[in-house]
């Protein structure tokens, strides 16, 4: 059976609802918060639920974050390819969710950061297996560089999926530009894209100019207005394909239920203008709920499109 391979972070989620960020040296009480399991967990949960195998290749560590990074993991029914590291915690991430639903994030990072050479040799790709990448895992000295002359190795008939993470600006060019190359299918969202092609005059330039930069596939999503698409099979040109009109109540996760959902869809042999499609349902659902993992299950998604035919 094939599988989404993730070669990304789990980390833990510090969530804190709050009306809106204080001001420098300013201080804000939170509505409410949260313990979670996050980081590329969220993916690998979207795509379970929606019926892809999923392995885990990514690092982790032995501690109280460790812990919850562990427990998320068999409880998300996801095998877990890396023994750990004992004597290093896992990071975790503090994540602000403002009244707009806006987030903002400050991590600290742990074992996730050491996924080096020895580790990715452990993975035995199969034929039409997925392999996840995102800009988090590249953002780590040790990662980035493991990955980027690992990711050359991965065999033509494996699809490699790139998200490069809000973070795409501040990555090193010489660790991204051999995963871009490799990349099947360049996924960001708006702001990323405008990161990525500064000189591009709206969101259907930018995306068929990360599109030139990989292998000929990008997604920008833009919010609630859809998912732009560039692909050679597309005869006229990059398509918008429109999102779905929720009450957003938290963005936290939409993009990671997006990337999940769209790899199994892909998975299963759905053409990228449909699974591009599904993939924006599960984030109209996902940002409909409170939380991080809150991507829906198969059945929902399969229920929702059914209420909203093209």
């Amino acid at each position: 059976m094939p599988r989404l391979v993730s070669v990304g972070n789990v980390i833990v989620d510090i969530v804190m609802r709050i009306g809106e960020l204080p001001e420098p040296g300013g201080d804000v009480l939170a509505s409410a918060s949260d313990i979670t399991a996050g980081g590329g967990l969220n993916t690998m949960v979207a795509a379970r639920r929606d019926g892809l195998e999923v392995v885990f290749a990514g690092q982790y560590g032995t501690g109280p974050f460790g812990d919850v990074v562990r427990r998320a993991l068999a409880d998300a029914d996801v095998e877990v390819l890396q023994p750990g590291i004992d004597d290093v915690d896992s990071g975790y991430c503090v994540a602000l969710v403002d009244a707009s639903t806006e987030r903002t994030f400050v991590t600290s990072v742990g074992a996730e950061g050491r996924l080096g050479p020895a580790e990715l040799a452990r993975i035995d790709l199969r034929e039409d297996d997925t392999v996840f990448v995102s800009g988090y895992g590249l953002a780590h000295p040790v990662n980035g560089a493991a990955i980027a002359a690992w990711i050359g190795t991965v065999p033509a008939s494996v699809r490699v999926v790139f998200d490069p993470s809000p973070l795409v600006a501040t990555l090193d060019p010489s660790v991204v530009a051999p995963v871009t190359a490799r990349a099947d299918v360049v996924s960001t969202n708006a702001r990323e894209a405008r990161l990525m092609s500064p000189t591009s005059a709206d969101l259907r330039q930018a995306v068929a100019a990360v599109a030139a930069g990989a292998r000929g596939t990008a997604l920008v999503r833009d919010g609630g207005a859809g998912c732009w698409v560039a692909d050679p099979s597309l005869s006229d040109g990059p398509v918008l394909v429109p999102g779905f009109a929720v009450a957003a109540v938290d963005t936290n996760g939409a993009g990671d239920a997006h990337g999940g959902v769209l790899v199994a869809a892909l998975t299963r042999g759905a053409g990228l203008v449909d699974a591009v499609r599904r993939a924006n349902a599960a984030a109209a659902i996902a940002v409909s709920r409170l939380g991080p993992a809150t991507a829906p299950t198969r059945a929902e998604t399969d229920a929702f499109l059914a209420a909203h035919p093209a």
